[in-house]
């Protein structure tokens, strides 16, 4: 296989590092740079390992316009952005660039979508994707060209996801993933799925009839709370199900663009992040 695009959930890696490491560890002035250390680190070791034709970082809103409208809960549930965090993803875009990182940047659809749809342009000219997450979302991009690269935890490598990795953590295949959300329900969304459908059903639903439509369709044949839940969610669980569906965004497939290691050092220098630059620097060679 030729080397892959990296393809990057900005919001959901600095995240991650924001909370993975302590605010303690600041710049110069005294500004917290930790979510930018660690993103950074997460990213170094993935293009070490995986040695990407490029990478490209995704950002998004918070939560997409038409997911909110059709149903003002999502995301309803997640606290603000912490000040110290915010002032990161501000400089993100800079720090990043400077390793000549492509961002792709959107104002009503969430990186998710962005994610998705530059997999897509890649399969379509004859490439494959690496698409860096924590955001079990993304699994329903997972195909032949297509694979999850899954931050791991501590100092572990971060997990490569094909299609039997999806299946053997859902018991389905990645292109009934919208299906299974929609039914069992995304806490860290605020999509509350079917009423008393957990995982094993959901996932037993599918298996069963094929669809979701499939199981609203069968509804009769459940037992009376199952019924209970596709009869009278139907209308729900349609909606649950658009919402997780990615939405695919016109984008521009990144040239071939190699890591700028002495861009990088030079932008953790200035961020007082010396140990990142000295590393990036040996890179550099």
């Amino acid at each position: 296989m030729s080397a892959p695009l990296l393809a990057v959930d900005g919001p959901s890696l600095i995240y991650r590092a924001f909370f993975a490491l302590p605010d303690s560890i600041t710049d110069d002035e005294g500004r917290p740079v930790n979510a930018l250390l660690g993103m950074a680190n997460l990213l170094v070791q993935a293009v070490e390992q995986h040695d990407p034709r490029a990478v490209a970082l995704c950002w998004g809103a918070e939560a997409a316009t038409y997911r909110v409208e059709l149903w003002p809960e999502y995301h309803a549930d997640r606290p603000p952005v912490p000040p110290a965090l915010a002032e990161q993803f501000e400089w993100a875009g800079a720090f990043f660039g400077a390793l000549d990182w492509h961002s792709h940047v959107h104002d009503t659809l969430e990186a998710d979508d962005l994610l998705g749809s530059l997999a897509t342009v890649e399969t379509e000219a004859g490439g494959s994707s690496l698409l860096f997450t924590g955001d079990r979302d993304m699994y329903q991009c997972v195909n032949d060209s297509v694979r999850v690269l899954w931050p791991g935890g501590g100092k572990g490598s971060a997990e490569v996801i094909d299609a039997a990795g999806v299946k053997q953590r859902y018991g389905i295949g990645p292109e009934l993933v919208p299906d299974f959300i929609a039914l069992r329900g995304d806490p860290s969304d605020s999509i509350p799925g079917g009423k008393g459908i957990g995982e094993k059903t959901a996932r037993d639903l599918l298996l069963e009839y094929g669809s979701l439509e499939g199981a609203i369709a069968n509804a009769v044949r459940e037992r009376p709370r199952v019924q209970a839940a596709l009869r009278e969610q139907a209308h729900e669980l349609r909606a649950f199900r658009e919402m997780a569906t990615l939405v695919h965004v016109p984008v521009e497939r990144p040239p071939d663009t190699p890591t700028n290691w002495s861009g990088g050092a030079a932008a953790a220098r200035e961020r007082g992040m010396n140990r990142l630059a000295e590393r990036l620097e040996a890179k550099a060679g």
